[in-house]
């Protein structure tokens, strides 16, 4: 792996770089693939069907298929074909070449990354192997290639994938500038040259060509994709433009169609970017949006269901939250003078809290305020979690009624969907016997462990509008009251304002 200081910085130099990279398969992976490719009972389409579940050996394999080729040695447009070309023999020597890792070694940038292109296969195969029964294969595969130059780089750089995901799909930055400040080449150039170089089958090629240099067609159809309540307006514009309805219709855009649904889902079902593909699909399949919404949706728990994501963020487990239930909401507007749900105590500190201009020096202050007016308010175990400005790192700030190390806990927030989600907007959450067994799997075991508790309040707090820090709390795992649960909500409120003040010192 290079040292930052010799990051390639152009095309040529990343390519030659990421041509040298053999991705890893787990041990069972490899032990499950040589039982397989030794098995003559099994037909060559049943070998590649199970070759699906391992794609660091399913594009080993289909590039190796393809290597040398010549203008009549058409690339292969599916494993199946790849196979056939290698024959078991050759292809059980390339699966000896991939190098073993255990998962827990493996960059979890890339087995996201793999994740999310298995995703997009199933997507693929739900929505459009129906209706193009004959290019099934082909629809497949390319759909859970298409992401497969970029495996590499998450592989080899793993920091700067990180980087980009938050940047770009969390923080929403413009691609092209975060990638060449972080490698120097836009993304999208470097998938399509190394998949030209590798020879993947051609509808990937041709999705990479349209969103680097044939922009016009795509946000001609983007346009009216978002009629989506008026199908007859939809259908009068594309019989008023021939060429953009033979362009829509051909079958190579559902690889883009399926992997644009599944990246965009991996960051928010709600996002403008992910309702965009999703009215594209419906223009595709001439559907209405909320049925194509189903689709997608069902399509994504039957990748989870299969998948068994584990510590892997799977957008089908953001469809189980009620995000707009009750016992999750948005926090009420910062109030200027604290009601009295608690102590005489509760209110001078929270008093303290709210004072214009801030009266506290450092953080270590305000917080510890914060943990006297929770405790004060009937909340004597808690704890306040500060987050870096990228919401890549959690580190104990403030703790009370916790064993020591809670003081000086670090968390990774990224393999907890639960914590990426309140990171990325304000919310409250109340566990109970009632929701706890939806929730409790998606808390880090390392919380879990600190309050071993079925009556649980958190709440993301922020600090001009962005999250700055996570709050946890409970009453010595007690059932709460409403006293309690209403003084909880009035201190972060509190707090807030705190942060917002401490914000503004000395300007």
């Amino acid at each position: 792996m290079p040292t930052p200081s010799a990051l390639p910085r152009t095309l040529d130099a990343w390519i030659q770089e990421l041509e040298k990279v053999r991705l890893p398969i787990t041990p069972t992976q490899q032990e499950q693939l040589r039982r397989l490719l030794r098995d003559n009972r099994r037909s060559l389409r049943e070998i590649a069907e199970q070759l699906q579940h391992c794609p660091a050996a399913a594009l080993a394999l289909l590039r190796e298929a393809n290597r040398g080729g010549s203008s009549l040695n058409q690339p292969a447009e599916s494993l199946e074909i790849a196979l056939t070309r290698l024959g078991l023999q050759r292809s059980g020597e390339q699966v000896e070449l991939l190098p073993v890792l255990d998962s827990a070694a493996t960059p979890h940038a890339l087995r996201q990354l793999q994740l999310i292109s298995q995703h997009a296969a199933q997507q693929a195969g739900g929505l459009f192997s129906a209706r193009l029964a004959r290019l099934w294969q082909e629809i497949h595969w390319s759909s859970l290639l298409f992401l497969a130059p970029l495996w590499p780089l998450a592989f080899a750089q793993p920091t700067l994938f990180d980087a980009w995901e938050r940047r770009v799909l969390g923080a929403g930055e413009p691609a092209r500038k975060v990638e060449l400040e972080l490698f120097g080449v836009p993304l999208l150039q470097l998938a399509l040259q190394l998949a030209e170089r590798w020879r993947l089958p051609e509808w990937i090629v041709q999705g990479y060509r349209l969103l680097l240099n044939d922009h016009r067609l795509l946000v001609q159809a983007l346009h009216i994709a978002r009629d989506n309540e008026h199908p007859l307006h939809q259908q009068q514009h594309l019989d008023a433009a021939p060429a953009l309805r033979r362009w829509l219709t051909q079958p190579g855009n559902t690889i883009l169609l399926a992997n644009c649904l599944a990246l965009s889902a991996h960051a928010s079902w709600g996002s403008d970017h992910s309702l965009r593909w999703q009215r594209l699909t419906g223009l595709y399949l001439q559907l209405p949006l909320g049925e194509v919404q189903a689709q997608i949706h069902q399509q994504a728990a039957s990748s989870a269901r299969q998948l068994e994501p584990r510590t892997l963020w799977h957008p089908a487990q953001a469809l189980l939250w009620p995000w707009t239930a009750s016992h999750l909401r948005e926090p009420e507007a910062p109030v200027v003078q604290p009601a009295a749900p608690a102590s005489p105590d509760w209110r001078q500190h929270c008093a303290e809290l709210l004072r214009s201009p801030s009266p506290f020096l450092n953080l270590a202050q305000l917080t510890l305020c914060a943990g006297a007016a929770l405790s004060a308010c009937g909340l004597p175990r808690h704890l306040l979690l500060l987050s870096d400005r990228q919401h890549s790192r959690l580190r104990g700030q403030q703790a009370s009624g916790l064993p020591e190390q809670a003081q000086g806990l670090e968390l990774d927030p990224a393999p907890s969907p639960l914590l990426r989600r309140l990171l990325g907007q304000p919310a409250q959450l109340r566990l109970s016997p009632a929701n706890m067994a939806q929730y409790s799997a998606l808390l880090p075991g390392t919380l879990k462990a600190l309050f071993p508790s079925e009556h649980l309040l958190i709440r993301s707090l922020a600090c001009k509008g962005r999250v700055a820090m996570l709050l946890f709390a409970d009453n010595d795992g007690r059932l709460l009251d409403d006293r309690q649960v209403q003084g909880f909500g009035k201190t972060a409120q509190c707090i807030e304002r705190a942060l917002d003040q401490f914000a503004q010192r000395g300007r």
